[in-house]
C-alpha cells in the first residue's frame, strides 16, 4: 500500500522491520494509488478536490459559479445546503449543476439579482461508501457604493502649518483601494512630507506653497466589480509668509515694525495615532501593517524599534516613506510593544504600539485517509492549534458523530478516532471540524475497507543506468490491503538485501549511495501480505562518468580574424554524448560565423562583440561535463568593409555508388557572398508517386559538399541542393538525374487493425493501407487472417487487394477472433505481422433479469435490486442495466395523454440502484433490461410498488377579500400537490403596527375541505400578515404568505360576493406619495374590473375638518395634488367611484419646508418697507370697497364675464393628456383665477380644487397663497353644515371677497 511520507531513509535491521511496519499502518494516511487498471476494481469513498473559498465574493454583473468536485469509485451523487437546509435545485428554473459534478451554475444575467442567492452554502458528495462535505461557502456580491455627496469648503492656511485631507471612501465589498489624483488623473507626488495613510487621508506633516491646488481627489477602486469612485475635489491654498506680511504691513502705520515669524519650527507631534501608546491586533500569518505619520518643521523622519527584541530580518518591510512597517507571516513570536520615533532637528517624540498576535485554526496534524483490510486496526488524528485553543469536533458522513449511526469498531478519544477490528461496513468518510471565534477548519477522511493481495505498480523489467560513484534509486510502487512488506533480492538466487550499503525506502524504492560497476545486475523486489505475494524485477547498470580529455585554451585574436577553440571528450561506449558550446554562460549568437566542427567551435571574422568567456559542455543521459576559455580580441589592420548576401545556389550535381537502398551526392558551392555557409539543405522528388512535390531530405554542415543518401525502394529520385548563410537561404540548385532503385518487399504492415462486427453473423476487420512510398513495390496487396481465439481451427486468410476493409460472413454471435493484416508486393511479403483481438457482431440480449425487488426508503426515493443476467446471454459487451419506471394514472388521464415512462441506467455489472425525486403517495411500475452494445434485451416482468405519503406543497392561491372593520375572509385553492391526503390547514396570523413591527402570533386549525374562511374580531384599519400552509399525516408542507387590512369605516366595506362562481375582489394598494414643497404626486396600484373612476381624498393630519375629494378624470393610477401648504403633514388615500366603490388603506406625507431665499432681504431696505406700506393702505381700501358691494348683493362686471365664459385653465385634464395640468408653469403663476370655481352663493364643493387659501383658515393665522405673496391675516373659520350633495357654507371673508372680484 502507498504511504504519503516522504522518503525517509531507514537502515534495515530483522528487529525494526516489523515495528516500522505496525506504526505505519497506525499512523500513516494511505492513499489508494491513482493507477487506472488498480482503481477499475476498488470502490473508495468520495474526496472533495475543489470548491469554492469560504469567503466567496461573487460579482453581481456575471452568473453565480460555486465550485463543487469530487472524486471516488463510484462516482458520487452530489446535493446542497443553504443556510442550513437543503437547497432544491429542480424548484428554482434559474440554478443548475454542472453534469458529473457539483458544480451550481446560477444564472443571474438573464434573470434575477444576486442579492438573492447571498447565503451560507454546502455541497455534500456521497456514495455507498460515504459522503464528504464541503467548507461552508459564505456567498456575497461585491458592492460599490457611490460616494455621498457632501460640499466641500476651501482650506487656506499658512505655510509650514500641518494639514490633514480626509476621505473616508464609501464602504465597499470587499473594501477598495484608495489613491488620490488630480483632475488630469494624475498621482499626486508623496514624499516624507505628504503621504497618504493607510486609512487613505492625506496627511502634510508641513505645507509648501506649491500645495496650493483645487483638485486634491480621492479615488476608490474597487477591483472586483472594475469600477471607480470619486470623491468632491478639495481646493487648498496656502498662503506664504511674505505674503501674509505684505497683508499686515499695508495695514500698519509707518512707524509700527511687524517683525514677528509666522512659521515658526516646532518638533514633531504624531498626527496619527493619537496618544503616546496604542494597541493592534492582528491574526497569525497576516501582514502586520503599523504607522506612524508625525507633523512638524522641517519635516520630521520615522524610526521603528522592537521593545525587548529585534525586528525579523527577512519578513520586515518598509512602506509609505518608512512611515508604515510591515510584518510578513506574522506570527505569535511577533508579539510585544513596537515603538516608532519622529525626530527633527528641534527635537523627538516616540509612540509605543502594542502588538497582540491572535490565530485561526491551524493545523498541526490534518486528518488523512484510511486503506484499511478486514479486522485490522487504524487511526485517525486530527490536532490543530490557535489562539484561542480551537474546539475539536467530528462528523461521520456530514452528520455530527454523537447522532451518527453506532460502529463498535470506532471510539473517539478528543482529537483522535480509534479503530480497531474494522469490517467492510466500517468504511465511512469522517470530517474534524476546528474552531475558534477567528474561524474554523474541516477536513475530510476516510476509512476504506479493503480485502487486497499485493500488487506491483512499476513497469515489469524496468532498466536503470547510472553514473559509477553515484546513488541509484530502483523503484518498487506497491499497493496491498494490509499493508503488504517490501524485501529486496540481487541474482536469481540471492538473499534478501540486509547489508549496510543498501537503504530500504517506506515507498518500496531500494536505494544504492555509491553504485560500482560490481553492483550491475537484476534486482528482484517482493511485496508480501497474508493474501498472497507480488514480485517484480528491475536491471541496473553502471557506467563509465564522462569526461573532458582536451580542453579550450585561452585566446587573443586580432579583429576580423579566426579563432578555434577545442573541446575533446571521453565517455561510456554505450552512451552517445552532445556536445554544447556558450558564450557567457548563455547560447552563441545565432550568427553564421559561429561553426562547430565535431571537437572544435570555429568563430570566423571575429569582432570586440565576441570578447567573453565560451565554455563546452558534454551532455549524455545520464551525466554532464564543462570546461571554459576566455577570448580577448585586440585591434586589426583596417580592412574595407564587405558587401553580405545569400549564398549563391550550388551547382554540378553528381550521383555516384549508386546502390538499391542508398547513393552518394555531391555538389559545388556557390560564393558564399562574405558570409560563411552553414549548412546545406537537400530535397528530393518522387516522380512515380508524388511528382512535383518536394520533400526534405537531410541536412549537412556547410563545410560539406557530398553525402550518402539512404533510399527507399521503387521510387524515382530526383534531388536538389540549396545553401545557407546567417543572412537566409539561396535559391534551388538545378535537377540532378533521375535514379529509379529497385523495388522490394514491404518493410511495414498496415496500422490501426480492428475487428468489429456490424451484424450478429459477421466479422468486418479494417486497417490503415500504406501509402505508395511505402509500398516497396508494384502490386501492393493484403493477406487477412484470422480464426477464433477459444478454438484449435487454422487460421483462415485471403489475399485482397489494395482496400481497407475486409467482411468475414457466417460468424457466431460475439465470439472473440484473432486478427492479422500483412502487406505483400510483386517481390514478396512484409514482416509477420503483431495479432489483435476482435469481436464478431453483437446481437440483442436474450434474458430478462430475474428476481427484481424494490424496497421503498421515502416518499421520493426506492432501491432496486435484481439479479444479474448469464453472461452467454448478453450476446455483446456488457453496457449496464437500465431501468424503465412510470407513475401509474387514472383512466381519464390516460386517455388524455401518454404514459412518461422515466429511464436510469446503471452502468456496468451493478445490480442495484437508486430510483430518486419520486412522487410522494403515488403507484409505480417497473421493470428491468440488460443493455450490449446492441441494444436491449426483454424486459423483467412489471413490478409495482406505492411511496408513502409526503408534506404537500404550499396552497396554490391566498387571497384576502371583503374586508370590514373588524373581520377579513380568506380563500383559498388546495395545493397543487398534496402528496397525500390533507388532514388540516394551519393559518397563522399577527398585526402589523404602523412602524411595520410584528404583534403576537395566532394559530388556527382549518378543517382540510374548507376553502373559505372568515376571522373575525380584528381590529379596525389595521394590517395583518397571514401564513398559510396544508398538512397531511406526513408533516406540514411549505407555506403561503398575505396580508390584509381592516376598513377603517362602514364606507370602506366591500359587498359581499354575488351568485355563482368566484368573484374579482378589486383593491388599491402599493399607494406611494412623492412630496416636494407645496405639491405631492401620488400613484397606487389596482386590481379588479376595468373601466373604474378614481378620486383622491386628503387632509391634514391632526384636523378635524372633512376629507378634501380630488375627482380624476378617466382610470388613471397617478395624480398630482398642488396648493400644499409646506412643512405639513397630510393624509391621503385613494378611493373608487360608484355602487362597488371601495377605499385603499390611509398613508401619511409631509410637504418639504419652505426654502429661504438666498437673495439679500430686501425687506429691511427703506425703500421696499415704505413701497409696501402703499400697497397695503391701497389694498385694505380696495377691500373694503368689495365687502360693501358684495353685502348689497351686486356683480362686478369682470365676474359677470367670468361666469359668461368659463375659463379655460381651469377646465379638466383630458384624458389623452399624458401631464398634470396642476403642474405647469402658467397655473403655478395664477393661484388666485381659481377663485372663480366659487359659485355666486358663496358655497365650495368639495370636487372642486381645495387649492384656495380658505380652505386652511381654520386655525392658521397668517398665510401665503402658491407664489408665496402675502394675503394677510384673518381668523373666519369654516363652518360646516348639512347642505345639498358634498356642498358646504361658508361665512364671507375678505379673502372670499377677494376670490370673486378676481
Amino acid at each position: 500500500m502507498q504511504l504519503k511520507i516522504m522518503p525517509k531513509k531507514k537502515r534495515l535491521s530483522a528487529g525494526r522491520v516489523p515495528l516500522i511496519l505496525f506504526l505505519c499502518q497506525m499512523i500513516s494516511a494511505l492513499e489508494v494509488p491513482l493507477d487506472p487498471k488498480l482503481l477499475e476494481d476498488l470502490v473508495q469513498p468520495p474526496t472533495i478536490t475543489q470548491q469554492s473559498p469560504k469567503d466567496y465574493i461573487i460579482d453581481p454583473r456575471e452568473n453565480i459559479v460555486i465550485q463543487c468536485e469530487a472524486k471516488g469509485k463510484p462516482p458520487p451523487s452530489f446535493s446542497w445546503t443553504r443556510n442550513g437546509t437543503h437547497f432544491d435545485i429542480e424548484k428554482d428554473p434559474l440554478v443548475t449543476m454542472k453534469p458529473g459534478s457539483g458544480t451550481l451554475v446560477i444564472n443571474i444575467m438573464s434573470e434575477g439579482k444576486a442579492e438573492t442567492y447571498e447565503g451560507v452554502y454546502q455541497c455534500t458528495a456521497r456514495n455507498e461508501r460515504g459522503a464528504a462535505i464541503s467548507n461552508n461557502i459564505v456567498v456575497r456580491p461585491s458592492r460599490s457604493p457611490l460616494w455621498t455627496k457632501e460640499k466641500l469648503e476651501p482650506i487656506t492656511l499658512q505655510s509650514g502649518q500641518s494639514l490633514v485631507l480626509p476621505c473616508r471612501p464609501p464602504v465597499g465589498l470587499p473594501p477598495p483601494i484608495i489613491f488620490w489624483m488630480d483632475n488630469s488623473f494624475q498621482r499626486l507626488p508623496q514624499s516624507e512630507r505628504v503621504s497618504q495613510g493607510l486609512n487613505g487621508d492625506l496627511y502634510f506633516s508641513n505645507v509648501l506653497p506649491e500645495d496650493t491646488r483645487e483638485d486634491y481627489i480621492c479615488y476608490a477602486r474597487f477591483n472586483h466589480t472594475q469600477t471607480i469612485q470619486q470623491k468632491q475635489p478639495i481646493s487648498v491654498k496656502v498662503v506664504s509668509v511674505d505674503e501674509l506680511n505684505d497683508t499686515i504691513a499695508a495695514n500698519l502705520s509707518d512707524t509700527e515694525v511687524y517683525g514677528a515669524k509666522l512659521n515658526r519650527e516646532r518638533p514633531p507631534t504624531f498626527l496619527i495615532p493619537e496618544g503616546n501608546t496604542s494597541n493592534k491586533e492582528e491574526l497569525r500569518g497576516n501582514v502586520l501593517s503599523l504607522e506612524c505619520i508625525a507633523e512638524g518643521l522641517p519635516t520630521p523622519l520615522i524610526y521603528w524599534m522592537k521593545e525587548e527584541g529585534t525586528l525579523p530580518f527577512n519578513r520586515t518591510y518598509y512602506k509609505n516613506f518608512q512611515k508604515t512597517l510591515q510584518i510578513l507571516q506574522v506570527s505569535e513570536a511577533d508579539s510585544g510593544n513596537y515603538q516608532c520615533i519622529a525626530k527633527n532637528a528641534l527635537g523627538s517624540i516616540h509612540h509605543t504600539i502594542s502588538v497582540t498576535v491572535k490565530a485561526a485554526p491551524y493545523w498541526i496534524t490534518a486528518p488523512q485517509n484510511l486503506v484499511l483490510s478486514p479486522g485490522e486496526n487504524g487511526a485517525l488524528i486530527c490536532r490543530a492549534n490557535g489562539n484561542p485553543k480551537p474546539r475539536i469536533s467530528w462528523l461521520s458522513n456530514g452528520v455530527p458523530i454523537e447522532i451518527a449511526p453506532d460502529d463498535p469498531s470506532r471510539k473517539i478519544d478528543g482529537d483522535t478516532i480509534i479503530f480497531s477490528n474494522v469490517q467492510e461496513r466500517s468504511s465511512a468518510v469522517y470530517q474534524c471540524n476546528a474552531s475558534n471565534e477567528y474561524g474554523y477548519l474541516l477536513a475530510n477522511a476516510f476509512v476504506n475497507v479493503l480485502a487486497e493481495p499485493p500488487r506491483i505498480l512499476t513497469s515489469a523489467n524496468t532498466l536503470y543506468q547510472v553514473i559509477a560513484n553515484r546513488p541509484a534509486l530502483l523503484d518498487c510502487a506497491f499497493f496491498g490491503s494490509p499493508l503488504p512488506t517490501i524485501e529486496w533480492f540481487k541474482g536469481a538466487k540471492g538473499s534478501a538485501l540486509h547489508e549496510d550499503i543498501y537503504v530500504l525506502h517506506d515507498n518500496g524504492t531500494l536505494e544504492i549511495p555509491v553504485a560500482q560497476k560490481d553492483s550491475t545486475g537484476t534486482y528482484t523486489c517482493v511485496a508480501r501480505n497474508k493474501l498472497g505475494m507480488a514480485k517484480n524485477e528491475a536491471h541496473l547498470e553502471i557506467k563509465d562518468p564522462t569526461r573532458i580529455i582536451k580542453q579550450p585554451e585561452f585566446s587573443v585574436v586580432q579583429r576580423g580574424s579566426t579563432v578555434s577553440f577545442e573541446c575533446k571528450v571521453k565517455h561510456d561506449h554505450t552512451l552517445i554524448p552532445t556536445v554544447l558550446w556558450l558564450k557567457d554562460k548563455g547560447e552563441l549568437p545565432n550568427d553564421g560565423r559561429f561553426t562547430i566542427d565535431k571537437d572544435h567551435l570555429v568563430v570566423t571574422d571575429v569582432s570586440d562583440d565576441d570578447n567573453g568567456t565560451y565554455t563546452c559542455v558534454a551532455n549524455t543521459t545520464l551525466d554532464n561535463v564543462s570546461a571554459s576559455a576566455v577570448l580577448i580580441v585586440v585591434a586589426p589592420t583596417p580592412t574595407p568593409a564587405p558587401i553580405y548576401d545569400v549564398p549563391n545556389p550550388p551547382f554540378d550535381l553528381e550521383l555516384t555508388d549508386q546502390l538499391d537502398k542508398s547513393v552518394q551526392l555531391s555538389w559545388t558551392p556557390g560564393d558564399d557572398n562574405n558570409s560563411p555557409i552553414t549548412k546545406f539543405i537537400i530535397e528530393y522528388e518522387d516522380a512515380m508517386h508524388e511528382a512535383g512535390l518536394w520533400h526534405h531530405q537531410t541536412e549537412v554542415p556547410g563545410t560539406q559538399t557530398t553525402t550518402q543518401l539512404k533510399l527507399s525502394p521503387y521510387v524515382i529520385y530526383t534531388f536538389r541542393v540549396m545553401a545557407e548563410n546567417s543572412l537566409g537561404r539561396s535559391l534551388p540548385s538545378e535537377r540532378s538525374e533521375q535514379y529509379l532503385t529497385k523495388a522490394a518487399e514491404p518493410d511495414k504492415n498496415p496500422t490501426t487493425v480492428e475487428g468489429l462486427g456490424s451484424e450478429p453473423d459477421n466479422l468486418v476487420i479494417t486497417w490503415k493501407p500504406l501509402n505508395g512510398f511505402e509500398s516497396n513495390g508494384p502490386g501492393l496487396q493484403y493477406k487477412v487472417s484470422w480464426r477464433q481465439k477459444d478454438g484449435d481451427d487454422e487460421w483462415t486468410s485471403v489475399v485482397v487487394a489494395n482496400v481497407s476493409k475486409y467482411i468475414v460472413s457466417g460468424t457466431p454471435t460475439f465470439v472473440p477472433y484473432l486478427i492479422k493484416v500483412q502487406a505483400l508486393n510483386d517481390v514478396g511479403f512484409a514482416p509477420e505481422p503483431a495479432v489483435v483481438m476482435g469481436h464478431s457482431g453483437e446481437d440483442l440480449p436474450m434474458v430478462a433479469p430475474g428476481n427484481v425487488q424494490v424496497t421503498v426508503v421515502n416518499s421520493t426515493l426506492a432501491e432496486v435490486h435484481w439479479d444479474p443476467v448469464p453472461l452467454k446471454s448478453i450476446r455483446g459487451h456488457l453496457q449496464g442495466y437500465r431501468i424503465y419506471y412510470w407513475k401509474a394514472q387514472s383512466s381519464s388521464k390516460r386517455n388524455r395523454r401518454h404514459i412518461e415512462k422515466k429511464i436510469l441506467t446503471f452502468q456496468g455489472s451493478k445490480t442495484h440502484g437508486m430510483l430518486l425525486g419520486l412522487e410522494p403517495f403515488s403507484n409505480y411500475t417497473l421493470n428491468v433490461r440488460v443493455v450490449n452494445g446492441k441494444g436491449e434485451g426483454p424486459a423483467s416482468p412489471d413490478r409495482v410498488f406505492g411511496t408513502p405519503e409526503g408534506v404537500p406543497s404550499a396552497p396554490s392561491s391566498l387571497k384576502i377579500i371583503n374586508p370590514t372593520l373588524d373581520s377579513l375572509t380568506l380563500e383559498w385553492d388546495p395545493p397543487s400537490h398534496p402528496n397525500g391526503i390533507l388532514t388540516e390547514y394551519i393559518l397563522k396570523y399577527q398585526p402589523i403596527n404602523s412602524t411595520h413591527e410584528l404583534g403576537p402570533l395566532v394559530d388556527l386549525k382549518i378543517p382540510a375541505n374548507k376553502t373559505r374562511w372568515t376571522l373575525k374580531n380584528l381590529n379596525f384599519s389595521t394590517r395583518y400578515k397571514f401564513y398559510f400552509n396544508a398538512q397531511t399525516s406526513a408533516g406540514s408542507g411549505s407555506q403561503i404568505t398575505e396580508e390584509g387590512i381592516t376598513t377603517v369605516d362602514e364606507a370602506g366595506i366591500l359587498p359581499p360576493d354575488v351568485g355563482a362562481g368566484k368573484a374579482v375582489n378589486p383593491r388599491i394598494n402599493k399607494l406611494t406619495v412623492a412630496a416636494a414643497e407645496t405639491y405631492a404626486n401620488i400613484s397606487w396600484e389596482y386590481e379588479g374590473r376595468e373601466h373604474v373612476n378614481f378620486y383622491v381624498e386628503y387632509g391634514v393630519v391632526g384636523s378635524k375638518e372633512e376629507w378634501r375629494k380630488e375627482i380624476i378624470n378617466g382610470s388613471r393610477s397617478f395624480f398630482g395634488l398642488k396648493g400644499l401648504m409646506p412643512g405639513t403633514a397630510y393624509k391621503v388615500r385613494v378611493g373608487a367611484e360608484g355602487d362597488s366603490g371601495f377605499v385603499s388603506s390611509e398613508d401619511m406625507f409631509e410637504t418639504g419646508p419652505a426654502m429661504a431665499s438666498r437673495q439679500v432681504d430686501i425687506a429691511t431696505q427703506g425703500w421696499f418697507i415704505g413701497l409696501m406700506c402703499a400697497v397695503a393702505l391701497l389694498i385694505l381700501i380696495l377691500l373694503i370697497v368689495c365687502f360693501i358691494r358684495r353685502n348689497k348683493g351686486g356683480k362686478y362686471p369682470v365676474k359677470e364675464k367670468e361666469d359668461a365664459h368659463a375659463d379655460p385653465e381651469i377646465q379638466p385634464m383630458k384624458e389623452d393628456d399624458g401631464t398634470f395640468g396642476e403642474y405647469s408653469d402658467a397655473e403655478d403663476h395664477k393661484p388666485l383665477k381659481k377663485g372663480s370655481r366659487t359659485p355666486s352663493d358663496r358655497t365650495v364643493k368639495k370636487e372642486d380644487s381645495d387649492d384656495s387659501l380658505v380652505d386652511y383658515g381654520e386655525g392658521v393665522n397668517g398665510q401665503f397663497n402658491e407664489d408665496g405673496s402675502f394675503i394677510g391675516q384673518y381668523s373666519g373659520k369654516k363652518e360646516k353644515e348639512p347642505a345639498e350633495g358634498n356642498e358646504s357654507s361658508e361665512a364671507p371673508s375678505p379673502v372670499n371677497a377677494m376670490n370673486s372680484f378676481v
